[in-house]
């Protein structure tokens, strides 16, 4: 089948950045951006500077694109209507309630677009699964599509992204692979190629990897499963480091350089977030239970135990360290993004720490240069379960101006401006005593002769 219009259902994090660098590769095919968040549509074709994802690159890519061959429209079944390829980008939350709540994939999303393309489609459609599905997922969606009334054919096919956040529009410039899944049949090899005849406008054939569909759904699954295993290893080494006096990074340069395991997320932290690593993990646990391997999920599920360990460990050590007496200190959170150079503060390790110091009565002040206060306070009256002591709670747009008014500061996301700010030229002008707890050990060179100074 030859592609010449895609819709992708879906405007977020993963369909916006993944839409507009096939845009640009492919300026042949004409690509419609869909959502049932009319505000997320209007900020897609708003100002470039208020895009509802930062990444950088992305602006530039969308600015050469959009209104040429990349389109954000509200009209959900147009798109669909007249696209030959359909896109699933849609969010794959953890089920809060049902059979698997807190740990299954909620699937009602996908479900709800899969149900959409059948009532609206009246010619053959190919579905590709970019969100991150449990696996088997595609036997679900292929029944609720062969379920429509108008004999159209559908081929599903997985195409799990691999995008890290902050790097998304280098990682689909260069690619390390683009895994795609389809049936064995021939209508299923053909939906294949027109998936692998648009990668390869800009992506080396050697690095598509075409598998069964169930091999590339839980290959996202597992990717993620083992990266998240890294990161909770090296935190809980952390913890032993600091008993034994032992340094974390001399351990983590240490171990990096073993070719059999090497450097990469060996970075010590308050533990690992974003949307993807802890809920995939709790879907991997699920999904070994449903299958009776107890033992699996068990180990599995201590990767995620870590990670919320590390968070509290975090938090404790700065309570404690203050004489478990927060009454009149103002503690700057610096940092709410999970990590550097993204908006996206899903599950951030700062939202957690910052519920605890809250509880231990600590007052908080807030700076990040790319999450939005309407976001900060979304994400802490999410998770705090009594109304929120806003007289407690401040958020700064600047850091010159926060840094001067807090006693603490609890560094959580490494972003560039808190590595380079001349920490000692600071409190040597102001004669200021701050703390300063490194959650990232960002400053350690800088500041490991200050009395003063934390770290992991």
């Amino acid at each position: 089948m030859k592609v010449k219009n895609i819709c992708c259902i879906g405007a977020g994090y993963v369909g916006g950045p993944t839409m507009a660098v096939i845009a640009l590769k492919c300026p042949d095919i004409s690509i419609t951006v869909v959502d049932s968040n009319s505000d997320k549509i209007d900020a897609w074709n708003g100002p470039l500077d208020q895009l509802p994802v930062y990444d950088p690159g992305l602006a530039n890519v969308v600015k050469k694109v959009r209104g040429k061959n990349l389109f954000f429209s509200k009209e959900i079944d147009n798109a669909i209507d007249k696209a030959e390829m359909i896109f699933l980008a849609v969010n794959t939350p953890t089920k809060t309630e049902g059979d698997g709540a807190g740990m299954a994939a909620d699937l009602r999303y996908i479900e709800a677009c899969a149900k959409d393309i059948a009532r609206v489609a009246r010619n053959d459609k190919i579905v590709v699964e970019k969100s991150t599905l449990p696996v088997r997922t595609a036997e679900k969606i292929k029944e609720i599509l062969d379920a429509n009334q108008h004999n159209v054919h559908f081929e599903v096919l997985s195409n799990p992204e691999f995008l890290a956040e902050g790097t998304a529009i280098e990682d689909l410039f260069k690619s390390d692979r683009v895994l795609i899944g389809g049936d064995s049949s021939e209508a299923g090899e053909r939906a294949v190629k027109s998936l692998v005849d648009i990668y390869t406008k800009w992506i080396p054939k050697e690095k598509i990897l075409t598998t069964n569909v169930w091999s590339s759904e839980l290959a996202k699954l597992a990717s993620n499963a083992m990266l998240s295993q890294r990161i909770s290893s090296i935190n809980s080494l952390s913890a032993l480091c600091e008993k034994t006096e032992a340094n974390i990074n001399d351990l983590s340069q240490a171990i990096g350089m073993d070719h059999r395991i090497g450097p990469y997320f060996l970075k010590v932290s308050p533990g690992f977030g974003g949307s993807c690593f802890q809920k995939d993990i709790l879907n991997l646990v699920y999904l070994c239970k449903h299958y009776g391997l107890n033992e699996v999920a068990e180990y599995w599920h201590q990767v995620v135990k870590i990670n919320d360990y590390q968070k509290k460990r975090f938090a404790k050590k700065i309570i404690s360290e203050l004489g478990n007496s927060l009454n009149k200190k103002q503690i700057g959170i610096l940092g709410w993004a999970f990590k550097p150079n993204t908006n996206d503060s899903r599950e951030s390790a700062s939202i957690y720490v910052a519920k605890q110091l809250l509880d231990a009565g600590a007052s908080i002040n807030i700076y990040d240069p790319m999450v939005s206060e309407e976001r900060i306070y979304s994400d802490l009256n999410f998770i705090h379960d009594d109304p929120l002591p806003n007289d407690r709670i401040t958020i700064s747009k600047e850091f010159s101006n926060m840094i001067s008014n807090i006693d603490v500061a609890a560094i959580l996301t490494d972003w560039d401006e808190f590595i380079e700010f001349d920490w000692k030229a600071f409190i040597n002008k102001s004669n200021s005593e701050i703390r300063i707890f490194d959650g990232r050990n960002i400053l350690e060179k800088q500041l490991k002769d200050y009395t003063n100074y934390y770290n992991l």
